[in-house]
């Protein structure tokens, strides 16, 4: 018996369906690095990032989410030392590789083709927002467009924006496209011409003049869930990804090896030197960058320990393991194993953009 085709009204009615979300953890359910600190940068929710000038805030991620639509994290912003200063910001930031943009089927280089931004956002302060993108391969170029929020509800924020032929985005592993689902930003800032227009990007010229920003009020709120970006012009409903698939795909960026326990073990490998290449979970973008964090030790057959920061040598082995050697006093030890002292010891690996 042949088999019948399935139409349904859904179906048809509905484009791009399957993978056409082009940003990473866009629900907020991958947090690696943890839920909660005071600094900028990339720090809690994966693949988002931060930044902020003369005010300060904690970012957090938090369970209040819009009611209904299947999403248990937002990634919150709480203003801890407010600034009306000319050069104060304050901007939420998502990085896209250059070849994801370039193959993804928007033609940027075409007026007459979109790419839509959508999100769910809530604030504690009633007002005009903004967000935005920028290209930064060839002529960097910005466009950004303005959203209004009422007091402490969430909304679905939904805007398209068109290519321009003076774009450039090259097919490489490269930063493509930044992404600012929220971007706030002093006056230093505020001279550009129009919304809703591509122009050359320029720090004194990134946008019109905006009606309010959440850096100027202590202990103001800024919750995001559910981004989404997007090709075409219309907006679909939030593309849900399993955990387990949402956290490869941050993996090609940044990776903790962490745990209580050993993280490392080395065996013997000449001129009393050890040596070890630990697998990474996914090929990264780059090689990436390897660093420590906390206080850990390195041991050997008499288990005696040292500052792991100081004494073995961690470093990229390509973009699929990190290599780690130590050279010893002694080649009557056979194997060596890393690990850490504390819980809140890790070797992290980054290659964000």
């Amino acid at each position: 018996m042949p088999l019948s085709k399935i139409q349904t009204s859904e179906m048809l009615d509905t484009p791009n369906l399957g993978r056409r979300n082009l940003i990473i953890n866009g629900d907020m359910q991958v947090a690696q690095r943890g839920t909660s600190s005071t600094t900028s940068g990339y720090q809690t929710a994966d693949r988002f990032t931060n930044t902020f000038g003369t005010a300060a805030f904690t970012q957090t991620i938090d369970a209040t989410v819009p009611a209904g639509l299947g999403f248990s994290s937002s990634y919150k912003h709480e203003c801890t030392t407010a600034s009306s200063a000319t050069g104060a910001f304050f901007g939420i930031q998502h990085s896209i590789e250059a070849q994801n943009i370039r193959n993804s089927g928007w033609d940027y280089t075409s007026a007459s083709s979109f790419v839509t931004l959508s999100f769910y956002a809530r604030s504690s302060v009633a007002g005009t927002y903004l967000c935005g993108l920028r290209t930064v391969d060839g002529t960097a170029y910005n466009i950004s467009s303005q959203y209004t929020l009422a007091a402490n509800t969430w909304k679905r924020v939904i805007v398209s924006f068109p290519g321009n032929s003076n774009l450039t985005i090259t097919n490489d592993s490269g930063l493509g496209l930044k992404v600012f689902p929220m971007l706030e930003l002093g006056s230093d800032y505020t001279a550009g011409s129009t919304f809703d227009a591509w122009t050359a990007h320029g720090g004194s010229t990134q946008t019109p003049d905006v009606a309010i920003n959440i850096h100027d009020t202590v202990n103001s709120t800024f919750f995001i869930t559910g981004v989404q970006l997007e090709v075409g012009s219309v907006a679909t409903d939030f593309e849900h990804r399993s955990v387990g698939e949402e956290l490869a795909l941050c993996q090609r960026y940044f990776y903790r090896f962490t745990g209580h326990g050993t993280l490392f073990y080395a065996d013997y490998y000449s001129n009393d030197t050890f040596i070890t290449k630990e697998p990474l979970p996914v090929e990264m973008r780059v090689n990436p960058t390897v660093t420590t964090r906390g206080t850990g030790g390195s041991g050997n057959t008499a288990f005696s320990y040292t500052n792991l920061a100081a004494t073995p040598t961690l470093s990229a082995s390509g973009k699929t393991s990190v290599a780690v050697y130590r050279g010893v006093a002694s080649a009557a030890r056979t194997y060596i194993h890393i690990y850490n002292t504390t819980a809140a010891y890790s070797v992290d690996a980054s290659a964000e953009l």
